[in-house]
């Protein structure tokens, strides 16, 4: 596929971190982010998000239970 050059303006620490993020793919900048706009194109990255926010709501009261065990642990450790 013919590849066309795309010009985008951002702020030094996006430029980092996605240098750093095709880094740690073994990607090239250009490949990531073409990555990243075929994923959300086809919907992954929102039905990723979606299934997430599911799991959370489904499960807040593991989280809200050891948050809880977390505050009482340290409350003890204070007195």
């Amino acid at each position: 596929m013919a590849k066309t050059q795309l010009g985008a303006r951002v702020d030094q620490d996006v430029a980092d971190l996605a240098k750093q993020r095709a880094a740690d793919l073994g990607l090239s900048v250009g490949d990531y982010l073409a990555r990243l706009v075929q994923q959300d194109a086809s919907g992954l990255r929102a039905r990723a998000v979606g299934a997430a926010a599911g799991f959370l709501a489904d499960h807040q009261a593991v989280f809200d239970e050891a948050e809880q065990a977390q505050q009482a642990s340290r409350g003890a450790h204070a007195a």
